[in-house]
């Protein structure tokens, strides 16, 4: 702000003091013609009360005065609170130089010497007071300078090369170093500060800085007296003199301790995962990328394992995410315990490290999920990567408590190797993938090496799985029909849907394609689609030859879970106007017990229209007898394991003997699937079992030659098992 205008002066209050009033009249009567708002005070003792009460702008004082003399009065007018910057001209009629150091020694701003030449005391008063205004204004740009430097925890500090002593530090900038601004701070005490393997590294970098007259850019850490770990940022730059020399340096210096550890979070956040602590995808890849370059330099060969958990969904579903969350971090933690490192090494880090310093990368990290990898950055053969797999599936095996439970948890490892599995991260990434895939269907809890072998495999998955999404829009999905047999009557009581694929000129069989179909989700459309093909047929059937049976279609559990499947099979039957028990449902027993809760109210829904229920491979699950009497069951089909060895061994007659008697208590109809022996068929007929299915009758057939083998077979009654079966009064259709 500036108050250099005749008005701004004119507002100017000023104080004058003469213990001579004819001095004082004629001054004061002066002073106002040029424009000053004057107050008059005839002694010193007068003069520091009228500054009490009244404010001024400025002080004129004489010097000599009887009591409190000028000298005094500035001196005690300085000691007051407030008045230390007030302007006070001191008027003397003494020319000595003894006085006028005096005068300044007591804290006067300038002295006049008294004459009439009232227009050059006024010139003087006014660049006194322009003079106080700009001071004034300097102080408070410094205060508020200093007061930025304070909120930005910022200060500066000279360093001049040939003086003694010559290094200094500001207020600010000893306030940044937890100093009070009186405390004394020099270059050595600045030093000691700084932790001993940086403080090398500081001190050769400043010689370089010294060496080449460069800028100084760096971070450095402290620690305060108060024991406080600090970050400061240090920026100077050289000072020159006339002759080109450097005669210092001068900088500013900055605390910057709350934003390095913002960015050490961000790059934490950036690096590695939350949840475990270990490094995540972009970490991983970068430190295998890493790993890789050193290899190709050094000739080494690395090994990258990827480590999938096994069911782990099983238990993120059934206790909670939070558990599935525990679980996690506690394999994180043993997993990391296989290898020797998983340290924070970031970018910029790795080359100063020594010769050596790829063995640095070697981690555990999280993929994401429930996926992690195992990077080794130098092996000599798969033999060292198999024995840090075998480590990976040894840790787990101590059982893992989380939600207040005991869990077990397995996981496949598949292992590539760079640079015989690959050249990159995404190939050695891709053939692991392979490779744990490749545990996961043998069995899990296990390694695997990767192999071109298993990469065929893996590459003929994906053209089936490909092929297997356009099966059904190129009607290339068709059923095949399997009878059930009554042996008493030679009837056909119904008969069982099973899915074929011909995909070109081959019959692909369903264990080939169904397991696909339930891991893809294509199974859904599957099912919908064998369902109004069911349907379909039974109503061909019933105008060829009066077929009012059931056509049995084999459905997943989770078909079981969808709200309209019901209204969906009356789309089914509706559509081909057939009844309802024209379509009968087979599900597993293993897949009733594995979602049991859900799949209940879907089976009274379509036991109330009408449609039965089938269980399929019945007394292979372990659960199924408590459920037997509330479910709405309308058959159970032994399982196939019992009737093979019918006849052969003891305990196979006493388990089907079992079923059949449990059936029968319920009243359950049994079938026994799987008869391929007229010795098989003559021991189920004894036990009480008379409806059958299995190759003994019939393979399984497309409808046409199902047809037919009604025609040639049943009906003309030349089948092995009509002739030496059990004695019937007829065989029919």
């Amino acid at each position: 702000m500036s108050y250099t205008s005749l008005d701004d002066l004119r507002r100017t209050r000023l104080l004058l003091v003469d213990d001579d009033e004819v001095n004082l009249l004629l001054t004061a009567a002066a002073l106002r013609e040029h424009g000053f708002d004057v107050t008059e005070a005839t002694s010193g003792v007068h003069a520091l009360e009228q500054l009490q009460s009244c404010a001024c702008d400025m002080v004129v004082l004489d010097a000599l005065m009887p009591g409190l003399d000028g000298f005094e009065t500035c001196a005690r007018l300085r000691a007051m609170a407030g008045y230390e910057s007030l302007p006070v001209l001191m008027l003397t009629g003494l020319d000595d130089e003894a006085s006028i150091t005096r005068a300044y020694q007591v804290g006067a701003t300038d002295f006049f010497v008294k004459s009439m030449q009232w227009s050059l005391l006024a010139g003087r008063l006014r660049y006194l007071m322009r003079s106080a205004r700009t001071r004034q204004e300097l102080e408070r740009s410094k205060a508020k300078l200093a007061r930025a430097q304070d909120l930005a925890r910022m200060g500066s500090f000279e360093w001049h090369r040939k003086v003694p002593g010559g290094f200094t530090i500001s207020a600010e900038g000893l306030r940044v170093f937890g100093r009070g601004p009186q405390e004394r701070l020099d270059f050595i005490g600045v030093m000691r500060m700084v932790p001993a393997e940086d403080r090398h590294i500081f001190l050769r970098l400043l010689h370089d800085v010294l060496s080449h007259h460069s800028v100084l850019v760096t971070d450095l850490p402290l620690t305060l007296l108060d024991g406080r770990q600090r970050v400061v940022h240090i920026e100077a730059e050289p000072e020159f003199t006339d002759q080109g020399g450097v005669a210092g340096y001068t900088g500013i210096l900055q605390d910057v301790t709350d934003r390095r550890q913002a960015e050490d979070r961000i790059r934490q956040l950036a690096h590695f995962d939350s949840l475990t602590g270990l490094p995540n995808r972009r970490q991983l890849i970068w430190r295998v990328e890493r790993a890789i370059e050193q290899a190709r330099r050094a000739g080494h060969q690395v090994g990258l394992l990827l480590i999938d958990l096994d069911r782990f969904k099983i238990i993120n579903d059934t206790l909670g995410h939070t558990a599935g969350d525990e679980l996690l971090i506690e394999v994180g933690h043993r997993l990391r315990s296989c290898v020797r490192h998983s340290d924070q090494i970031m970018e910029g880090v790795l080359e100063g490290l020594g010769g050596r310093s790829h063995r640095a990368l070697e981690a555990v990290g999280r993929l994401g999920g429930d996926e992690f990898v195992a990077l080794l950055p130098e092996i000599t053969g798969e033999a060292d990567a198999e024995r840090v797999a075998q480590r990976v599936l040894e840790s787990l095996r101590e059982p893992i408590f989380v939600a207040g439970q005991e869990c077990f948890v397995t996981a496949s490892v598949g292992i590539a190797m760079f640079p015989r599995d690959g050249q990159s991260m995404a190939d050695l990434l891709r053939n692991s993938d392979v490779a744990m895939y490749a545990v996961k269907s043998q069995g899990r809890n296990a390694s695997a090496v990767y192999s071109p072998q298993l990469a065929g495999q893996g590459k003929q998955k994906l053209e089936l799985e490909t092929a297997l999404h356009k099966a059904l829009e190129r009607n290339e999905i068709v059923l095949h029909y399997q009878p059930k047999i009554d042996v008493r009557s030679g009837a056909m009581i119904g008969a069982e849907a099973l899915m074929r694929w011909h995909r070109g000129a081959n019959l692909i069989p369903p264990a080939d394609f169904i397991p696909l179909a339930e891991e893809t989700g294509l199974i859904v459309p599957l099912s919908e689609w064998a369902l109004k093909e069911a349907a379909r047929q039974a109503k061909i059937w019933s105008l060829q030859f009066g077929f009012a049976d059931a056509i049995a279609v084999n459905l997943p559990s989770r078909m079981f879970e969808r709200s309209d499947l019901v209204e969906h099979i009356h789309q089914c039957v509706s559509a081909y106007g057939v009844p309802h028990r024209s379509i009968q449902l087979e599900i597993t027993e293993n897949n009733l017990m594995k979602d049991l809760q859900n799949v209940i109210p879907s089976l009274h829904r379509l036991n109330e229209v009408g449609v039965e229920i089938s269980i399929d491979d019945f007394g292979t699950g372990y659960s199924s007898l408590a459920y037997l009497t509330t479910l709405p069951i309308g058959e159970v089909k032994i399982d196939r394991t019992f009737v093979r060895d019918l006849g052969i061994t003891p305990q196979s007659s006493a388990v089907v003997t079992a079923i059949i008697a449990l059936a029968r208590a319920l009243g359950l109809r049994v079938v026994a699937e799987g008869v391929e022996t007229i010795r098989q068929m003559e021991v189920l007929h004894r036990l009480g079992c008379s409806l059958m299915q299995g190759y003994l009758f019939s393979r399984p057939l497309p409808a046409e030659e199902l047809e037919r083998w009604l025609t040639d077979v049943v009906m003309a009654r030349s089948a092995a098992w009509m002739q030496q079966g059990p004695s019937v009064e007829q065989f029919s259709i």
